[in-house]
């Protein structure tokens, strides 16, 4: 039986028209018989993600996700789950794993929301980096994996893949923190002075380093899918805040948890050689093996501007699950979020 992450009844803020769904992929979708069966994974929460089961034309039933912009009134830039479609679409082609599209739907009369449709990758989503069930072995594995896979991203052409426009080049780091300063203001519920720091601390302090590659934008264990029986990365998901943009964001932004405490997320208190993890510093070594680098300057403020940033979406969630329109049940809880990553990253470089 296939290995997948673990869903539940689809929950009734995401219901849609599944009769709808149905008439549109008998149209839509080459060899799509019917018989279609949905219900949500309990991950994805910005997007909300849904499995689907499927007859198909060879009499075998075939599984789906499908990825849909959230109900309720959204931020301008967010939840663009066209890009996702686009960027997967395009590194199907490259040796980044990534699970194969087959639609995309624009027309909010079919569910109510944009959608785009990929097969189902069989495998394990690993949340918590220490992996209690694996072994130190296993667990070295699964992180070089994960390093091996955000390298060869960065190392990946964007024009020679079609992505040539799928962002703009350069000063990524100056147009990110105005975004999200931005959308920290919008989205904020109490007054986080850390917050007021950083948003005026990290753009007159952007390091002169400016490269440009394809970032996956949320890149952690968690929105990678494991081989069921292998340590090794299958495929990587979850590209709605993917752009052109710093390669060093995305590697520093897969490095917090070496500097949060709290589990799933964070493990910065975790016994490293006993587990099989790599250290920080042998994380980014390693990454710069793969690229080609010698070094990398003014760390610390990477790592600030991932927390910050973090903060930042931490407490669009938060207001998502105040207003009712998160998928993520949990989300209404996430109050104290956004200072915690507010204050730690303040601590790095204040």
């Amino acid at each position: 039986m296939p290995v997948y992450a673990r869903t539940v009844p689809v929950m009734e803020r995401h219901r849609f028209d599944a009769a709808s769904l149905d008439r549109y992929l008998r149209g839509h979708l080459a060899g799509y018989r019917g018989g279609l069966e949905v219900e949500q994974f309990d991950s994805g929460h910005s997007n909300p993600t849904f499995f689907l089961s499927a007859e198909m034309a060879d009499g075998r039933r075939r599984d789906f996700v499908l990825r849909k912009k959230p109900p309720g009134k959204l931020v301008a830039s967010a939840h663009q789950v066209d890009r996702e479609f686009r960027v997967i679409s395009a590194l199907a082609r490259t040796d980044v794993p990534v699970a194969p599209a087959h639609l995309l739907c624009t027309d909010d009369s079919v569910i109510g929301q944009m959608f785009y449709l990929m097969s189902c990758v069989e495998g394990r989503i690993l949340i918590d980096p220490s992996m209690p069930a694996q072994t130190p072995a296993e667990r070295a594995a699964i992180f070089d994996s994960m390093n091996d896979v955000l390298a060869r991203l960065h190392k990946v052409d964007p024009v020679r893949v079609g992505l040539g426009d799928y962002g703009r080049t350069g000063h990524y780091v100056a147009r990110q923190v105005a975004r999200w300063s931005k959308q920290y203001a919008e989205l904020k519920t109490e007054d986080i002075p850390t917050m007021d720091k950083l948003c005026a601390w990290l753009p007159e302090h952007i390091p002169p380093e400016d490269p440009t590659t394809i970032v996956h934008g949320d890149y952690r264990l968690g929105n990678l899918i494991v081989h069921p029986a292998e340590p090794r990365i299958v495929a990587v998901l979850d590209w709605e805040l993917s752009t052109l943009g710093h390669p060093l964001c995305d590697l520093a932004y897969n490095c917090i948890g070496y500097h949060l405490k709290e589990p799933p997320h964070g493990f910065a208190t975790v016994d490293f050689h006993k587990l099989g993890l790599p250290t920080e510093s042998e994380h980014v070594a390693a990454y710069c093996r793969r690229v080609g680098r010698d070094r990398i300057d003014h760390w610390n403020y990477y790592v600030a501007f991932s927390l910050f940033r973090l903060a930042a979406i931490a407490q669009g969630v938060y207001r998502r699950g105040l207003a009712g329109n998160s998928s993520n049940p949990d989300s209404a809880k996430m109050s104290k979020a956004p200072r915690e990553r507010a204050e730690l990253a303040w601590s790095l470089v204040g």
